[in-house]
Protein backbone atom coordinates (compact mmCIF):
# COMPACT_ATOMS: atom_id res chain seq x y z
CA UNK A 1 0.00 0.00 0.00
CA UNK A 2 1.14 3.49 -0.99
CA UNK A 3 1.11 6.29 1.98
CA UNK A 4 1.65 9.42 0.62
CA UNK A 5 3.06 11.09 3.54
CA UNK A 6 4.28 14.73 4.20
CA UNK A 7 7.78 15.58 4.70
CA UNK A 8 6.63 16.21 9.10
CA UNK A 9 4.79 12.51 9.12
CA UNK A 10 7.24 10.98 7.76
CA UNK A 11 10.45 12.90 10.09
CA UNK A 12 7.73 12.01 12.95
CA UNK A 13 6.86 8.62 11.92
CA UNK A 14 10.64 8.10 11.65
CA UNK A 15 11.43 9.55 15.06
CA UNK A 16 8.77 7.70 16.87
CA UNK A 17 9.74 3.72 15.30
CA UNK A 18 13.41 4.56 16.01
CA UNK A 19 12.94 5.47 19.58
CA UNK A 20 10.39 2.16 19.79
CA UNK A 21 13.11 -0.25 18.48
CA UNK A 22 15.33 1.73 21.01
CA UNK A 23 13.47 1.49 24.50
CA UNK A 24 10.22 -0.66 23.14
CA UNK A 25 7.90 2.06 24.85
CA UNK A 26 5.33 3.86 23.72
CA UNK A 27 6.24 7.01 21.82
CA UNK A 28 4.27 10.66 23.36
CA UNK A 29 4.30 13.62 21.63
CA UNK A 30 6.04 15.80 24.33
CA UNK A 31 9.47 12.68 23.19
CA UNK A 32 8.65 13.57 19.36
CA UNK A 33 8.89 16.96 20.01
CA UNK A 34 12.05 16.50 21.86
CA UNK A 35 13.46 14.15 19.66
CA UNK A 36 12.65 15.02 16.22
CA UNK A 37 14.14 18.17 15.44
CA UNK A 38 10.99 19.66 14.15
CA UNK A 39 9.20 23.09 15.18
CA UNK A 40 5.95 22.30 15.83
CA UNK A 41 3.84 22.06 18.90
CA UNK A 42 3.17 19.35 20.67
CA UNK A 43 -0.63 19.85 19.46
CA UNK A 44 0.35 19.81 15.69
CA UNK A 45 2.23 16.88 16.60
CA UNK A 46 -0.69 14.94 18.25
CA UNK A 47 -2.95 16.17 14.98
CA UNK A 48 -0.08 14.45 12.65
CA UNK A 49 -0.02 11.22 15.39
CA UNK A 50 -3.97 10.94 14.96
CA UNK A 51 -3.57 10.74 11.15
CA UNK A 52 -1.19 8.30 11.44
CA UNK A 53 -3.03 6.14 13.55
CA UNK A 54 -6.06 6.47 10.92
CA UNK A 55 -4.35 4.88 8.12
CA UNK A 56 -2.88 1.94 10.08
CA UNK A 57 0.97 3.04 10.81
CA UNK A 58 0.73 3.35 14.67
CA UNK A 59 -1.36 2.59 17.42
CA UNK A 60 -2.18 3.58 20.96
CA UNK A 61 -2.10 0.83 23.92
CA UNK A 62 -4.95 0.88 26.38
CA UNK A 63 -2.59 2.18 28.70
CA UNK A 64 -0.50 4.40 27.62
CA UNK A 65 -1.19 8.18 25.78
CA UNK A 66 2.06 7.06 23.56
CA UNK A 67 1.69 5.27 20.37
CA UNK A 68 4.18 2.77 18.55
CA UNK A 69 4.22 1.64 15.19
CA UNK A 70 2.07 -1.42 13.80
CA UNK A 71 3.73 -3.83 11.30
CA UNK A 72 2.32 -1.59 7.99
CA UNK A 73 4.43 1.65 10.01
CA UNK A 74 7.39 -0.84 9.49
CA UNK A 75 7.16 -1.51 6.39
CA UNK A 76 6.81 2.03 5.45
CA UNK A 77 10.05 2.59 7.73
CA UNK A 78 12.27 -0.27 5.96
CA UNK A 79 11.19 0.58 2.37
CA UNK A 80 11.54 4.39 2.45
CA UNK A 81 12.93 6.06 5.88
CA UNK A 82 15.61 3.81 7.46
CA UNK A 83 18.87 5.45 7.50
CA UNK A 84 21.01 2.20 5.77
CA UNK A 85 24.19 1.90 6.95
CA UNK A 86 26.70 -1.13 5.46
CA UNK A 87 28.77 -2.98 8.11
CA UNK A 88 32.22 -1.61 9.40
CA UNK A 89 35.25 -2.69 7.64
CA UNK A 90 36.21 -4.13 10.95
CA UNK A 91 33.22 -6.43 10.99
CA UNK A 92 33.14 -7.36 7.73
CA UNK A 93 36.83 -8.56 8.14
CA UNK A 94 36.05 -10.80 11.07
CA UNK A 95 32.93 -12.44 9.37
CA UNK A 96 35.72 -12.93 7.11
CA UNK A 97 37.83 -14.71 9.31
CA UNK A 98 35.17 -16.68 10.63
CA UNK A 99 34.03 -17.65 7.70
CA UNK A 100 36.76 -19.08 5.94
CA UNK A 101 37.40 -20.42 2.37
CA UNK A 102 38.13 -24.30 2.53
CA UNK A 103 36.27 -24.80 5.64
CA UNK A 104 33.97 -27.89 4.31
CA UNK A 105 29.82 -26.67 3.56
CA UNK A 106 28.39 -28.00 6.61
CA UNK A 107 30.83 -26.21 9.10
CA UNK A 108 30.32 -23.01 6.65
CA UNK A 109 26.51 -23.30 6.93
CA UNK A 110 26.52 -24.11 10.74
CA UNK A 111 28.73 -21.12 11.60
CA UNK A 112 26.77 -18.90 9.54
CA UNK A 113 23.81 -19.81 11.15
CA UNK A 114 25.60 -19.48 15.04
CA UNK A 115 27.07 -15.95 13.81
CA UNK A 116 23.78 -14.29 12.71
CA UNK A 117 22.23 -15.39 15.93
CA UNK A 118 24.97 -14.09 18.00
CA UNK A 119 25.32 -10.59 15.89
CA UNK A 120 21.52 -10.40 15.56
CA UNK A 121 20.85 -11.95 19.45
CA UNK A 122 17.52 -13.57 17.53
CA UNK A 123 17.71 -16.62 15.51
CA UNK A 124 20.35 -17.11 12.80
CA UNK A 125 18.99 -19.18 9.86
CA UNK A 126 20.37 -20.75 6.44
CA UNK A 127 19.00 -23.64 4.17
CA UNK A 128 21.40 -26.34 3.25
CA UNK A 129 21.67 -26.81 -0.60
CA UNK A 130 21.47 -30.54 -2.05
CA UNK A 131 24.22 -32.42 -2.24
CA UNK A 132 23.86 -32.49 -6.39
CA UNK A 133 24.51 -28.57 -6.61
CA UNK A 134 28.41 -28.74 -6.11
CA UNK A 135 30.86 -30.48 -8.59
CA UNK A 136 32.59 -33.73 -7.69
CA UNK A 137 36.23 -33.36 -7.45
CA UNK A 138 37.61 -36.67 -6.85
CA UNK A 139 36.41 -40.77 -6.37
CA UNK A 140 37.69 -43.32 -5.41
CA UNK A 141 36.23 -47.27 -5.06
CA UNK A 142 37.11 -49.87 -3.14
CA UNK A 143 35.71 -53.33 -3.42
CA UNK A 144 33.87 -54.51 -0.21
CA UNK A 145 32.49 -58.22 0.25
CA UNK A 146 30.46 -59.67 -2.35
CA UNK A 147 29.78 -57.21 -5.14
CA UNK A 148 29.63 -54.40 -2.78
CA UNK A 149 31.61 -51.23 -3.35
CA UNK A 150 33.01 -48.54 -1.18
CA UNK A 151 32.50 -45.09 -2.81
CA UNK A 152 34.93 -41.89 -2.16
CA UNK A 153 33.93 -39.12 -3.32
CA UNK A 154 35.38 -35.79 -2.52
CA UNK A 155 33.92 -32.67 -3.50
CA UNK A 156 34.26 -29.20 -4.67
CA UNK A 157 33.40 -27.59 -1.28
CA UNK A 158 35.84 -29.79 0.23
CA UNK A 159 32.76 -32.26 1.66
CA UNK A 160 33.86 -35.88 1.59
CA UNK A 161 31.30 -38.71 1.34
CA UNK A 162 31.11 -42.08 1.70
CA UNK A 163 28.65 -44.15 -0.16
CA UNK A 164 28.42 -48.07 -0.13
CA UNK A 165 26.60 -49.36 -3.83
CA UNK A 166 25.88 -52.69 -5.36
CA UNK A 167 26.28 -52.87 -8.73
CA UNK A 168 24.46 -55.45 -11.11
CA UNK A 169 27.78 -57.32 -11.68
CA UNK A 170 31.27 -58.06 -9.77
CA UNK A 171 34.33 -55.67 -10.62
CA UNK A 172 38.26 -56.51 -10.15
CA UNK A 173 39.67 -54.10 -8.58
CA UNK A 174 42.11 -53.33 -12.24
CA UNK A 175 38.70 -52.39 -13.61
CA UNK A 176 37.67 -49.77 -10.72
CA UNK A 177 41.02 -48.25 -10.72
CA UNK A 178 40.64 -47.89 -14.17
CA UNK A 179 37.17 -46.32 -13.69
CA UNK A 180 37.88 -44.28 -11.15
CA UNK A 181 40.91 -42.93 -13.12
CA UNK A 182 38.87 -42.19 -16.23
CA UNK A 183 36.34 -40.63 -14.00
CA UNK A 184 38.88 -38.36 -12.04
CA UNK A 185 40.53 -37.39 -15.54
CA UNK A 186 37.28 -36.10 -17.28
CA UNK A 187 34.82 -35.05 -15.14
CA UNK A 188 36.65 -33.74 -11.91
CA UNK A 189 34.99 -30.51 -11.64
CA UNK A 190 31.70 -30.85 -13.33
CA UNK A 191 28.03 -31.14 -11.82
CA UNK A 192 27.22 -34.63 -11.01
CA UNK A 193 23.90 -33.95 -13.03
CA UNK A 194 25.91 -33.63 -16.14
CA UNK A 195 28.68 -36.38 -15.42
CA UNK A 196 25.94 -39.43 -16.57
CA UNK A 197 24.48 -37.40 -19.41
CA UNK A 198 28.07 -37.37 -21.19
CA UNK A 199 28.68 -41.06 -20.03
CA UNK A 200 25.76 -42.16 -22.06
CA UNK A 201 26.30 -39.88 -24.93
CA UNK A 202 30.21 -40.85 -25.18
CA UNK A 203 29.14 -44.76 -25.09
CA UNK A 204 26.43 -43.99 -27.87
CA UNK A 205 29.06 -42.47 -29.78
CA UNK A 206 31.85 -45.28 -29.47
CA UNK A 207 32.06 -48.27 -30.55
CA UNK A 208 35.68 -49.55 -29.65
CA UNK A 209 38.04 -50.78 -26.90
CA UNK A 210 36.69 -48.05 -24.94
CA UNK A 211 33.54 -49.01 -24.61
CA UNK A 212 33.23 -51.87 -21.25
CA UNK A 213 35.47 -48.75 -19.57
CA UNK A 214 32.67 -46.37 -21.02
CA UNK A 215 29.99 -49.27 -19.39
CA UNK A 216 31.33 -49.47 -16.29
CA UNK A 217 31.53 -45.97 -15.66
CA UNK A 218 27.84 -45.33 -16.42
CA UNK A 219 26.68 -48.36 -14.54
CA UNK A 220 29.07 -46.94 -11.27
CA UNK A 221 28.44 -43.45 -11.49
CA UNK A 222 24.76 -44.02 -11.74
CA UNK A 223 24.94 -45.51 -8.51
CA UNK A 224 27.71 -43.44 -6.84
CA UNK A 225 26.96 -39.95 -8.17
CA UNK A 226 23.31 -39.91 -7.76
CA UNK A 227 21.21 -38.87 -4.92
CA UNK A 228 23.45 -37.71 -1.75
CA UNK A 229 21.99 -34.70 0.59
CA UNK A 230 23.07 -33.28 2.80
CA UNK A 231 22.50 -34.43 6.65
CA UNK A 232 19.88 -31.52 7.40
CA UNK A 233 17.57 -28.91 5.10
CA UNK A 234 17.71 -25.75 7.47
CA UNK A 235 19.49 -25.15 10.65
CA UNK A 236 18.63 -22.68 13.17
CA UNK A 237 20.22 -21.38 16.20
CA UNK A 238 19.82 -19.52 18.88
CA UNK A 239 15.94 -20.37 19.28
CA UNK A 240 15.81 -19.60 23.15
CA UNK A 241 17.28 -16.05 22.73
CA UNK A 242 13.70 -15.36 21.83
CA UNK A 243 12.91 -15.88 25.51
CA UNK A 244 14.21 -13.08 26.72
CA UNK A 245 12.81 -10.78 24.20
CA UNK A 246 9.94 -8.46 25.47
CA UNK A 247 7.93 -8.54 22.23
CA UNK A 248 7.59 -12.16 22.37
CA UNK A 249 7.15 -12.87 26.35
CA UNK A 250 3.81 -14.59 26.16
CA UNK A 251 4.30 -18.40 26.01
CA UNK A 252 1.30 -19.28 23.74
CA UNK A 253 2.56 -17.28 21.39
CA UNK A 254 6.36 -18.65 22.10
CA UNK A 255 4.61 -21.58 22.52
CA UNK A 256 3.64 -21.76 19.18
CA UNK A 257 6.67 -20.06 17.65
CA UNK A 258 8.80 -23.07 19.14
CA UNK A 259 6.98 -25.71 17.56
CA UNK A 260 7.50 -23.88 13.83
CA UNK A 261 10.84 -24.05 14.90
CA UNK A 262 10.90 -27.75 15.20
CA UNK A 263 8.83 -28.73 12.42
CA UNK A 264 11.03 -26.16 10.37
CA UNK A 265 8.65 -27.27 7.22
CA UNK A 266 6.46 -23.94 6.60
CA UNK A 267 9.93 -22.08 7.85
CA UNK A 268 12.30 -23.65 4.75
CA UNK A 269 9.05 -23.18 2.36
CA UNK A 270 9.17 -19.30 2.99
CA UNK A 271 13.17 -19.09 3.10
CA UNK A 272 12.80 -21.20 -0.43
CA UNK A 273 10.40 -18.52 -2.06
CA UNK A 274 12.76 -15.99 -1.29
CA UNK A 275 15.60 -18.19 -3.58
CA UNK A 276 15.43 -16.07 -6.45
CA UNK A 277 15.17 -12.61 -4.89
CA UNK A 278 17.32 -10.02 -5.84
CA UNK A 279 19.26 -9.15 -2.28
CA UNK A 280 17.80 -8.86 0.96
CA UNK A 281 14.05 -9.66 1.11
CA UNK A 282 12.42 -8.37 4.50
CA UNK A 283 8.99 -10.11 5.79
CA UNK A 284 6.94 -8.29 8.80
CA UNK A 285 4.33 -9.76 10.84
CA UNK A 286 1.68 -11.05 8.58
CA UNK A 287 3.78 -11.35 5.59
CA UNK A 288 5.30 -13.97 6.72
CA UNK A 289 2.24 -15.75 5.95
CA UNK A 290 2.55 -17.94 8.87
CA UNK A 291 0.26 -16.96 12.21
CA UNK A 292 3.27 -18.49 14.41
CA UNK A 293 5.57 -15.57 12.88
CA UNK A 294 2.67 -12.86 13.27
CA UNK A 295 4.71 -11.12 15.79
CA UNK A 296 7.90 -11.37 13.72
CA UNK A 297 9.85 -10.13 11.37
CA UNK A 298 12.36 -12.23 8.74
CA UNK A 299 14.92 -10.91 6.99
CA UNK A 300 16.49 -12.71 3.69
CA UNK A 301 18.81 -13.19 1.62
CA UNK A 302 19.91 -15.87 -1.00
CA UNK A 303 23.71 -17.06 -1.03
CA UNK A 304 25.48 -17.79 -4.56
CA UNK A 305 28.45 -19.70 -5.68
CA UNK A 306 29.77 -20.23 -8.91
CA UNK A 307 27.21 -18.29 -10.21
CA UNK A 308 24.60 -20.22 -9.17
CA UNK A 309 22.12 -19.49 -6.09
CA UNK A 310 22.44 -22.07 -3.43
CA UNK A 311 20.51 -21.21 -0.60
CA UNK A 312 19.06 -18.70 1.87
CA UNK A 313 19.80 -17.51 4.87
CA UNK A 314 18.56 -14.91 7.33
CA UNK A 315 17.60 -13.71 10.93
CA UNK A 316 14.32 -14.26 12.77
CA UNK A 317 13.04 -12.46 15.35
CA UNK A 318 10.62 -9.81 16.54
CA UNK A 319 8.70 -6.95 14.55
CA UNK A 320 10.84 -4.01 16.84
CA UNK A 321 14.40 -5.14 15.62
CA UNK A 322 16.97 -2.53 14.48
CA UNK A 323 16.38 -2.83 10.43
CA UNK A 324 19.06 -0.40 10.17
CA UNK A 325 21.80 -3.04 10.98
CA UNK A 326 20.20 -6.61 10.55
CA UNK A 327 19.48 -5.52 7.23
CA UNK A 328 23.12 -4.80 6.05
CA UNK A 329 24.61 -7.82 8.36
CA UNK A 330 21.86 -10.07 6.58
CA UNK A 331 23.51 -8.77 3.16
CA UNK A 332 27.21 -9.07 4.30
CA UNK A 333 26.86 -12.67 5.70
CA UNK A 334 24.84 -13.79 2.54
CA UNK A 335 27.92 -12.45 0.43
CA UNK A 336 30.65 -13.41 2.49
CA UNK A 337 29.49 -17.30 2.50
CA UNK A 338 29.14 -17.37 -1.23
CA UNK A 339 32.38 -16.49 -1.35
CA UNK A 340 33.93 -18.81 1.03
CA UNK A 341 31.52 -21.82 -0.73
CA UNK A 342 33.09 -20.68 -4.38
CA UNK A 343 35.32 -23.74 -4.90
CA UNK A 344 39.26 -23.92 -6.14
CA UNK A 345 39.66 -25.44 -9.26
CA UNK A 346 41.15 -28.77 -9.15
CA UNK A 347 44.81 -29.38 -9.40
CA UNK A 348 45.61 -30.25 -12.84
Amino acid sequence: MDFDLDPRARRLLRTLIAQHIRDGEPVGSRTLAKRSGLDVSPATIRNIMSDLEEIGLVSAPHTSAGRIPTAQGYRVFVDSLLPMKPLHDAEVQQLRALLPAGAGTQALLSNTSELLSAMSQFVGVVTVPQRSQFAFRHIDFVPLDGQRILVILVFTDNEVQNRIISPRRTYTPSELEQTANYLNSHFAGQPLAEIRTRLLRDLRATRSEMEQLLSAAVELSEQALGGGSMPEDMLLAGQTRLMGVQDLSDMERLRDLFEAFSRKREILQLLEGTLKAQGVRVFIGEETGLAQLDACTVVTAPYHAQGKVLGVLGVIGPTRMAYERVIPMVQATADLLGAALNPEPPAP
